[in-house]
C-alpha cells in the first residue's frame, strides 16, 4: 500500500509561513524609522514648555528638529527598505500631533509680542476635523482605504509650518507686522480652498468605488 503524500502538506505550511512573513514584514513596528518618529512625538511636550516659558529660541530649535527628523526617517525607510504599514499611520500622526499643539499653543496669549489669532486656529483645527470624518466615512460607509493627500492639502500644511516659524521669529526678534499677517490670511486662503478640494475629491472617491462595484457586479453576473 503506498505511503501517502506529504507535498500537499508541506507546500501548505510553506504558503502560510510566506504570508506569516510577508505580513511581519509589513508591519515591523519596531524599525529604526518608527524609532525616530515616536521620539518626534515626544519631544512635543517640551514645545509646549519653551512656549509656556517664552523660551522662543527652543521652541524654534524643536520644530527644526521635528522637521529634519521627518525627513530623515521618510528618506531612511525608503533607502533602506524599512517602510511599514505601522510607520504609515504613524508619520502623519506625529505630523498632525506637532501642528496641532503648536497651533493651540501659540494662539493662547502668554506674554508673547505675536500670537496666531483665534479665527485662525479654529478654522484649521475644524479643517482638521473635518477631514478626518471624511476620511472615517470613506472608510466605513464605502471601503475606501486609499486617501492620498492632494497638493493644496500639503500646502496647507506647509504654509502652517511657515506659519508657526515666523510667529516663534517675530517673538525673537523685530519683524514688520504685514509678514506674519501675509502667513495668516494665506494659510486662511490655502484653508477654504484645500476643504473645498477635499469636498470634492470625495465625491469623486465615492463615485469611483461605486462603478467599480457596478461594474464588478455586471461582471459577475455575466
Amino acid at each position: 500500500m503506498a505511503e501517502k503524500s506529504d507535498g500537499p502538506m508541506i507546500d501548505d505550511a510553506k504558503a502560510k509561513g510566506n504570508i506569516r512573513s510577508e505580513v511581519e514584514k509589513r508591519l515591523r513596528p519596531l524599525t529604526l524609522p518608527n524609532f525616530i518618529t515616536l521620539t518626534r512625538m515626544a519631544i512635543v511636550p517640551f514645545f509646549v514648555i519653551a512656549v509656556a516659558e517664552g523660551d522662543f529660541r527652543l521652541a524654534l530649535w524643536t520644530l527644526i528638529i521635528a522637521g529634519l527628523t521627518d525627513a530623515f526617517d521618510g528618506w531612511m525607510a525608503r533607502r533602506f527598505d524599512m517602510e511599514s504599514i505601522v510607520g504609515a499611520y504613524l508619520d502623519p500622526i506625529a505630523d498632525k500631533l506637532l501642528l496641532v499643539t503648536a497651533y493651540v499653543t501659540l494662539t493662547i496669549p502668554m506674554g508673547q509680542a505675536v500670537v496666531i489669532p483665534l479665527w485662525l486656529a479654529i478654522l484649521a483645527l475644524f479643517r482638521d476635523f473635518f477631514i478626518m470624518v471624511v476620511v472615517l466615512v470613506l472608510y466605513l460607509v464605502e471601503d475606501i482605504r486609499d486617501f492620498p493627500p492632494s497638493v493644496l492639502g500639503k500646502a496647507t500644511t506647509f504654509m502652517h509650518i511657515v506659519t508657526i516659524g515666523i510667529v516663534l521669529l517675530a517673538n525673537l526678534t523685530a519683524m514688520p507686522s504685514w509678514i506674519p499677517d501675509a502667513c495668516f490670511y494665506l494659510s486662511f486662503v490655502l484653508i477654504i480652498l484645500s476643504g473645498f478640494n477635499y469636498i470634492y475629491r470625495s465625491s469623486r472617491f465615492i463615485e469611483v468605488a461605486r462603478q467599480e462595484r457596478a461594474d464588478g457586479s455586471n461582471d459577475a453576473s455575466a
